[in-house]
């Protein structure tokens, strides 16, 4: 099975997805996604566990939307899924870990803080 691998984060694109992650109803909204999984959750339930519901939730959800960190899919007519989109997620640790220590000199020459 073959994994995606997002392509890296600009700087830029970075920033406007920590922004969209600046509200801590968005932040609890993405959180209670992830909770549930791939399979994501209907926009009610998502709502219900979240403690945000009618059109305080949809526009948290346009803008997390737009950052890319979740996707939405109308199953029917009626039932609107709600599911974290991962790949962003990862792209977006990925920006984080990237360089992780790269110049902490005492790394470099083997020395630990034990």
């Amino acid at each position: 099975m073959k994994t995606f691998s997002p392509p890296p984060l600009s700087v830029v694109e970075a920033a406007s997805t920590f922004a969209a992650l600046g509200s801590e109803q968005r932040l609890g909204v993405l959180n209670v996604l992830v909770r549930a999984g791939p399979d994501g959750l209907s926009i009610g339930e998502l709502g219900a566990r979240a403690g945000v519901t009618g059109s305080t939730l949809t526009h948290h959800m346009k803008i997390l939307a737009q950052a890319g960190l979740v996707t939405q899919v109308r199953q029917g007519r009626t039932i609107i899924c709600a599911a974290a989109a991962y790949d962003e997620m990862k792209a977006l640790s990925q920006f984080l870990l990237s360089e992780c220590c790269a110049d902490a000199t005492d790394i470099r020459e083997g020395h630990s803080h034990d």
